[in-house]
Formats: structure tokens, C-alpha cells, sequence
């Protein structure tokens, strides 16, 4: 990113721009006077130059990798030798692991639909049919899947987890109108070593979705009071509430209405929120133990506080219903004071559902529960890509190529939380 410079104090100066950035290849363009000899006719001397650079940016370009394998004879016993042909994601197909990422990460990244990439590669110089395109996305969804069942089976390994959901409209096989599906995200915690989420598509908000993707865990789970999750908490798993939740209810209040008693619970989330800050950097256990000492006080005076206001309060009115949601919820709601792993609220993984409501905007509807599905496994790992500090197109296009030979009992070495860079031999 390119910033100013800071100037000092009274300095009269314009800001000076930084450098362009220095890993950036430089392409010389020399411009020489046309003639180098004086008016007095004796020949110029070059004494120096001065340099300016200027940022280019060429749109996608596309080559040709032409792969060459030699055939080697052998005149006396006729044996023929030639090296095999490498192994691709898309059998006999002509896209690289590179454009395929590409195709991926513009799709379900940078949220591009297939129709508007097609008319990108044409201005580019290839014509490409969405059909064909569609077509890889879904070759590679299938190749991708085991990765992320691997990646699936990582998270479920976690005490503490976040969930959440958000609907996506899915195409009713021929009816010719969408249905209203629902892509369930699953993360570890902020707080958690394992930085990773996946989503789940379903054709539901029913409970049973999040009942089969859980199953065999056991643990805590962070989330909003959907009744879709209590099953889950009958079961046996323990439910943390979501403080944010809690909060949001008097926010609008006073955002919309100027509520004072809106306005005077903010203070005590407020209050709540800046001991998060300083347990931020703490430990598990040191987080616990400053929650215990601060954070547990205030949680006391707040629901005696509640309790009082909901006496004052007539039945009904939206100040009623907001209390009564931290009342009802208050159990799971005070669960963040006896853990240090487990967080105050849902906010980690509704930041990691913040893509997929960009994304849906751009490529509209789902086309198939089988397309839903794909589309959830791709964005598990560009997402989990993300989490770990990765460049989405260049790990894909990484795992891309690695993944036709890759053993299948390693498949965990190429989880984004543990991948590495290997070149691909030449």
C-alpha cells in the first residue's frame, strides 16, 4: 500500500510520496536527446541521469505452456523412453493450476460470477464459455473435497467453537425460481492456535443440519439464541451466548429512539468490552483470572440492573424484549467469565460470513445443492487461506498442482494451516 510520508511539525513542504514498493519489477524506459552533439560541434559527454518511476498495471495475461516431452530410442534393442505426462486436476484438460486458482479465488474471493470472468478473459484474448468455466469449478470442488473433509475433521478437534448461518438463494431444479438455502459457518476461536473455518451449504435453516456436521463433538459452542442449535445443547454440548447479540438490542434502541435506559446498558457492555481489550493479550489462564476479578462484577451489576429496569418496563415494548433476551440467555451469556478460551461473543466467525453477503449479491443464486456444496468447500479453504496470513491465488494454485500426486495419507500437509510453499519441478 502506498502512503504519504509524514512530515514533521511545520514542515511546508507537500508530503513526499513513499518508493514504490521494491519487489516489483522494474522495466527501463531510456529517454536519450536525439542528438548528443553540442551546437559548437564538439560530442556530449553523459555526466549522469535522473530517474522518476511511474506504476504500470497490465491487465490478465494469458500464455501458453507448451510441454514438451522428448522421445528417446535406443538403436540396438528399439526401447522407446519418454517422460510421463504430469499429472493435472483436470485430466487431458487444457487449464493450468494457475488459471484454475484464478477462476477460483475471482468467483469466490474477489466475488466476480462467471459470466463477468468470461467477458474478462475475451477482452484478455481467450474466449472462454461460463459453461467451461462452471465445468472446472466443478472438477476442482470435487478434487478439493478431501482436503477439506481434512480440514473438517481439524476443527472438530476444538473445545471451543463458533457458529453461525446465513441464507443464499438456491435454484429450484426445474421450477425456475430460487429457494432460500443456507451456508452454516463453523470456526475455532480468536483465542484458538488453529485458525480455520468451514462452511457448511444446506437447503435449510433446520436444525438437523448443524446436528450432522457436529456429530461425534463435544464441546462449547458460541452462538446467536437460533432455536435450530438447541438440540444441540440437549445433547450434551455447552451453549455460550453472544454478548454482541445481547448489546445490539439496546444499541438500536438508542440509535433509533434516543432510549436512556438503552443508552445507560451501554455503559455496562462498554465497560465489559475494555476488559476484553486488556485480556486480549493474556494467556488463557490470565484472562480468566482478570475477567473473575473485573469482568464478573460488572456482569452482576448488570443483571441486577436488568432485573429492575424489566419491573419498570410494560410488557410488549422493545425495551422489555431487549432485557428479556439477556435475561432468558443469562446462563449462557455469563459462560465467557469461567473460561479464558472462550470468547465474549460471535463476532469471529459472523466477520468470517461477511464475505459470503458480499459474494451473494454478485453471483446472485446458488445453481444446485451440489453446486452450494462446492462452492462452501472452495470458500472453507480460501477463507482458512485468509485466517493464516496466505495469499488465496497462491496457495490454491500451490495445492493445485501438488494435489494429483499428493498421498492421500498426507493430505493434512497441505491444510492451510500448515502448508508450505514447494515449488513444482519444472
Amino acid at each position: 500500500m502506498l502512503r504519504p510520508i509524514e512530515q514533521t511539525a511545520g514542515a511546508k513542504d507537500k508530503p513526499k510520496r513513499s518508493p514504490l514498493p521494491a519487489h516489483l519489477t522494474r522495466v527501463e524506459v531510456h529517454h536519450e536527446p536525439e542528438r548528443t552533439t553540442c551546437s559548437c560541434g564538439s560530442a556530449l559527454k553523459r555526466i549522469g541521469e535522473d530517474v522518476s518511476e511511474k506504476l504500470d498495471y497490465t491487465p490478465g495475461v494469458f500464455q501458453v505452456e507448451r510441454h514438451i516431452r522428448g522421445k528417446w530410442a535406443c538403436a540396438q534393442c528399439q526401447v522407446l523412453v519418454q517422460a510421463p505426462v504430469p499429472a493435472q486436476v483436470i485430466d487431458k484438460g487444457i487449464p493450468s493450476a494457475g488459471l484454475l486458482a484464478q477462476v477460483l479465488v475471482a468467483k469466490y474471493a474477489d466475488h466476480q460470477p462467471l459470466y463477468r470472468q468470461e467477458t474478462i478473459f475475451e477482452r484478455a484474448g481467450a474466449a472462454i464459455p461460463r459453461s467451461t468455466l462452471a465445468q472446472w469449478v466443478g472438477a476442482c470442488g470435487v478434487q478439493l473435497q478431501p482436503l477439506v473433509e481434512a480440514l473438517k475433521a481439524a476443527l472438530l478437534e476444538r473445545s471451543v467453537l463458533h457458529a453461525d448461518e446465513t441464507p443464499v438463494a438456491m435454484l429450484v431444479p426445474g421450477k425456475g425460481r430460487t429457494h432460500r438455502a443456507y451456508i452454516w459457518s463453523y470456526s475455532s476461536t480468536a483465542f484458538d492456535a488453529l485458525r480455520a473455518v468451514v462452511y457448511d451449504f444446506a437447503d435449510s435453516r433446520a436444525g438437523a443440519h448443524p446436528q450432522a456436521f457436529l456429530e461425534g463433538w463435544s464441546g462449547k459452542l458460541v452462538c446467536d439464541d437460533y432455536s435450530g442449535y438447541k438440540a444441540l445443547f440437549i445433547a450434551g454440548r455447552i451453549e455460550v451466548g453472544c454478548l454482541a447479540h445481547a448489546r445490539r438490542k439496546f444499541h438500536d434502541l438508542w440509535v433509533n429512539h434516543k432510549s436512556p435506559v438503552a443508552q445507560e446498558a451501554l455503559q455496562f457492555f462498554a465497560a465489559l468490552y475494555e476488559v476484553e481489550r486488556q485480556a486480549q493479550a493474556f494467556g488463557a489462564e490470565q484472562r480468566q483470572q482478570l475477567r473473575a476479578s473485573q469482568s464478573r462484577p460488572i456482569m452482576d451489576k448488570l443483571r441486577e440492573w436488568l432485573t429492575l429496569q424489566r419491573q419498570r418496563a410494560t410488557d410488549g415494548t422493545a425495551i422489555a424484549r431487549a432485557i428479556d433476551y439477556s435475561l432468558g440467555r443469562w446462563p449462557a451469556l455469563i459462560r465467557f467469565l469461567d473460561d479464558g478460551t472462550v470468547p465474549i461473543d460471535n463476532n469471529w466467525v459472523e466477520n468470517r460470513i461477511r464475505p459470503i453477503a458480499l459474494g451473494r449479491s454478485n453471483w446472485l443464486f446458488a445453481g444446485s445443492l451440489r453446486a452450494g456444496k462446492r462452492a462452501a468447500a472452495v470458500m472453507s479453504l480460501i477463507q482458512s487461506a485468509r485466517l493464516n496470513g496466505h495469499d488465496p491465488y497462491r496457495y490454491l494454485r500451490n495445492v493445485l498442482e501438488r494435489l494429483p500426486t499428493h498421498p492421500a495419507s498426507r493430505i493434512g500437509e497441505l491444510l492451510p494451516h500448515r502448508w508450505a510453499p514447494v515449488a513444482t519441478p519444472e
